[in-house]
């Protein structure tokens, strides 16, 4: 619709009423203030209030676990899976995969599949950083040649990745959900 103004002098009776409200919506809207755009950190915590980040959480976590469980497959391959419990986050990897599409997917699975897969993969990553500093403490020097043995021996801090995928995965499954 064109810009109109009345001019001073003429009456408000005389202008046609379709031109007399779009006059009315034009002085409420200037006297309200306008709308503040939403960055960042706001942006962010405005999702979580109103449940658009659990879906996020979900994708994120079969993302991350899909690509830990790639990397954790090339690592242990590399030492020829010398402990059977090196099997273990392949293992759960694909489960975490499974239930974080489902996740985003369906409420009902972020609130029971989710959570269960997510303490399962959380569960391994701190049994990793138990099994990594054992090896560490089992190479020649231990704990004693830290140094050294941090960088040769089994990576201390690489489970804690798995962790990390399984703690957005209960996160996940605490937010609330967008209706």
């Amino acid at each position: 619709m064109p810009h109109v103004t009345r001019p001073k002098n003429l009456p408000k009776s005389i202008l046609p009423s379709s031109i007399r409200s779009g006059l009315q919506a034009r002085r409420l809207k200037s006297r309200t203030p306008a709308a503040e755009a939403v960055y960042g950190i706001d942006r962010l915590l405005r999702d979580v209030e109103h449940g658009r980040f659990e879906r996020s959480m979900s994708a994120l976590t079969a993302v991350g676990a899909a690509v830990t469980t790639a990397e954790i497959f090339f690592e242990h391959d590399k030492a020829s899976f010398g402990n059977k419990w090196m099997w273990a986050p392949i293992a759960a990897g694909p489960v975490g995969v499974v239930a974080g599409v489902a996740g985003f997917a369906s409420k009902r699975m972020a609130k029971t599949a989710l959570p269960v897969a997510a303490a399962i993969i959380l569960a391994n990553g701190l049994q990793g950083v138990w099994l990594h500093a054992r090896g560490i403490r089992q190479k020649p020097g231990g704990w004693k040649n830290f140094r050294y043995n941090m960088e040769m021996g089994p990576p201390l801090l690489a489970p804690l990745l798995v962790t990390l995928v399984g703690g957005m995965g209960l996160l996940a499954a605490l937010l609330r959900r967008e209706r």
